[in-house]
């Protein structure tokens, strides 16, 4: 680490601490040449892709947009919100995994939808009628026979 006094590459490490929540490495340093001390901070940098719309523009992902699509969908519905949070995680934790630098809109909305398949099948019907812009009565009944269980023959 470059020394901000005097510009010297030799620096030690005098004291390091983790913050509370864990996410943030504090280290106070020392330079070797101008013996003056400084804080530098060290923090994971999670590179989430950019969001390409269906018109090309290219937007960051906003996690707090994916919640509400996803709260939106669930409104109404008995789940909890750890269980919201835990679908927000996994579709991150997807995005990050799969090492893209883009992504559309279709795919990111196909993965909210197998997250409310999960969650809560009036949402996903709920989310699916939007994001796939069914254009008549079959196409929506395909999608709640999706979700269905196999119906079962009636007893006489």
């Amino acid at each position: 680490m470059k020394c901000p006094f005097c510009g010297n590459d030799e620096t030690g490490v005098v004291d390091t601490r983790v913050s509370d929540e864990g996410d943030i490495v504090r280290r106070r340093r020392k330079c070797s040449a101008c013996d003056k001390r400084f804080t530098t901070y060290e923090r994971a940098e999670i590179q989430l892709p950019q969001v390409v719309k269906k018109n090309g523009l290219r937007a960051d992902f906003s996690r707090s947009k994916l919640r509400a699509s996803l709260e939106l969908a669930l409104r109404k519905r008995p789940v909890s919100i750890e269980s919201v949070d835990a679908a927000v995680a996994d579709i991150e934790e997807r995005l990050l995994t799969a090492g893209e630098r883009e992504i559309s809109t279709q795919q990111l909305g196909e993965l909210v939808m197998r997250e409310l398949k999960k969650l809560d099948k009036v949402a996903y019907i709920r989310f699916a009628s939007v994001y796939r812009n069914f254009e008549d009565v079959d196409a929506f009944s395909k999608a709640i026979r999706e979700v269905s269980p196999a119906s079962t023959p009636r007893k006489k």
